[in-house]
């Protein structure tokens, strides 16, 4: 019993409490440092989960890039910046439904991040009319998507199809930009 009364009287002594007072406010401390760095993120949260493979949607139009907006939860959130589609899922804090910039996602947002605005008739890839600065901007948010996000398709011009005796005609853009013309038999 030596031991135990020693340690109890150094605890009076060094922190002038008695040992009874002093092992409470210490038991105390734990529970609350455990409850408050609980508040916080663990080390679990640091690790890098494995990301998935991002979707390649390939070549679409403006009317089948709004079907990834937000409002399927199986769905990516797409993003076109100048025909180019951004996956920005990673992001759904600001880009799903509800998020501060859900109203870019499933368009070609070119316009609106050039001009740096929220108005919805500035959500179109047009890039018509807009100054030397604003077209600045839009290439400084193309840079940061591209360093963020994955490209998995590009924005189109519907195709234009026209019936005739022999089959169907399908003109389309090559990557070039220069039409062609595909035939299918029916």
């Amino acid at each position: 019993m030596g031991i135990y009364s020693t340690v109890m009287e150094a605890v009076t002594e060094a922190t002038g409490l008695s040992p009874t007072a002093f092992f409470t406010i210490l038991a105390m401390m734990v529970v609350v440092y455990k409850i408050v760095c609980g508040m916080f993120l663990g080390p679990e949260d640091f690790r890098q989960k494995p990301q998935k493979e991002p979707i390649q949607v390939g070549d679409i139009t403006e009317s089948e890039l709004r079907a990834y907006d937000g409002s399927d939860p199986k769905k990516p959130l797409l993003i076109a910046i100048k025909g180019q589609i951004y996956d920005v899922s990673s992001s759904k804090v600001f880009y799903g439904c509800g998020g501060a910039y859900s109203m870019f996602t499933g368009r070609d947002a070119s316009r609106a991040l050039a001009m740096l605005s929220f108005k919805p008739e500035d959500l179109t890839g047009n890039l018509e009319g807009l100054s030397a600065e604003e077209l600045s901007v839009l290439e400084d948010w193309e840079c940061k998507f591209l360093d963020k996000y994955p490209i998995v398709g590009r924005v189109v011009q519907p195709s234009n199809t026209s019936q005739n005796g022999d089959g169907l005609h399908i003109h389309h853009n090559d990557t070039n930009g220069h039409q062609q013309q595909q035939t299918k038999d029916d």
